[in-house]
């Protein structure tokens, strides 16, 4: 009886394994032989399916999809109310018959509370806002100075409204923003003469222009809603001013001057539909 080897090789890994089998003639070594092929072939497969299990592991689940980040949109028309504190720098010169200078009768400020409306409209593009505004507010800004011409006399001012015409350009970064605007104002001034107390004279009640410059800073907490600061400042026309007694005649005739000072807190809501109040973006 004889030994005859036999070689097997797999064909991932290249290895050579042999098996060593007993030549028998009987019908007992036909089945050992038997046996031994068929255990070759077993040890064969599982080779060949080891690399392709390997493979499989190592493949990692993808990363979930990434999340959505809001983004707040500035684009619409708006509605809202404010309410601050104003001051105003009153200075008056006497002025004779023919309106030759005859000197400075003094300054006061006069200062209040002040509430009221805007309305307006911007629009977006990227993160530069841009928008129009109208304001009217109700003021109570009130002062007075002794003139210092004419001792025991008293000159007071008083502002009693005034609105602001403006247009806006601003920078937002996501649901902040700052911004910048200027315009036209107009104020409704009343000016008095007061003696021991009692008002003996009255300037005509009239309106007064000049101009605004301003800025502000406004944060949106909800995708309509937005709350900010705001402060402006007014630059009014100096205008010569009639003074008259109850009866129409002239009593005194001033140059009024002087500039006011506005801060504000402001709340407005925007309304739907003139641009998505909120975006997303990877």
């Amino acid at each position: 009886m004889g030994i005859k080897e036999r070689k097997f090789a797999t064909r991932s890994s290249g290895r050579i394994y042999s098996l060593q089998l007993d030549r028998v003639d009987d019908k007992n070594g036909e089945q050992r032989m038997k046996k031994l092929l068929l255990s070759a072939v077993s040890f064969i497969a599982l080779g060949m399916a080891a690399p392709a299990s390997a493979a499989d592991m190592a493949v990692k689940a993808r990363p979930p999809a990434p999340m959505l980040a809001p983004i707040y949109d500035w684009t619409g028309f708006y509605i809202g109310a404010n309410g601050g504190w104003g001051t105003e720098r009153r200075c008056f010169d006497a002025l004779g018959l023919t309106g030759v200078f005859i000197g400075s009768e003094g300054c006061h400020d006069a200062s209040g509370g002040v509430v009221g409306g805007q309305i307006g409209y911007r629009w977006q593009a990227g993160g530069w806002v841009f928008g129009l505004e109208a304001q009217g507010d109700w003021a109570n800004l009130r002062g007075d100075n002794v003139s210092l011409l004419f001792p025991g006399f008293v000159n007071r001012s008083r502002l009693d409204a005034f609105g602001l015409f403006t247009g806006q350009v601003g920078y937002a970064w996501n649901n902040a923003l700052f911004y910048v605007k200027g315009g036209a104002a107009v104020v409704d001034d009343r000016h008095d003469i007061l003696f021991a107390g009692a008002v003996v004279a009255s300037a005509d009640t009239g309106t007064r222009w000049g101009a605004t410059v301003g800025v502000g800073f406004e944060y949106g907490f909800a995708p309509n809603w937005s709350f900010g600061i705001e402060y402006d400042h007014l630059f009014l026309d100096n205008r010569t001013t009639d003074f008259r007694v109850p009866g129409g005649v002239v009593f005194a005739t001033d140059r009024i001057n002087g500039d006011a000072d506005l801060i504000m807190a402001r709340i407005n809501y925007r309304f739907g539909g003139f641009g998505a109040p909120v975006a997303a973006r990877y």
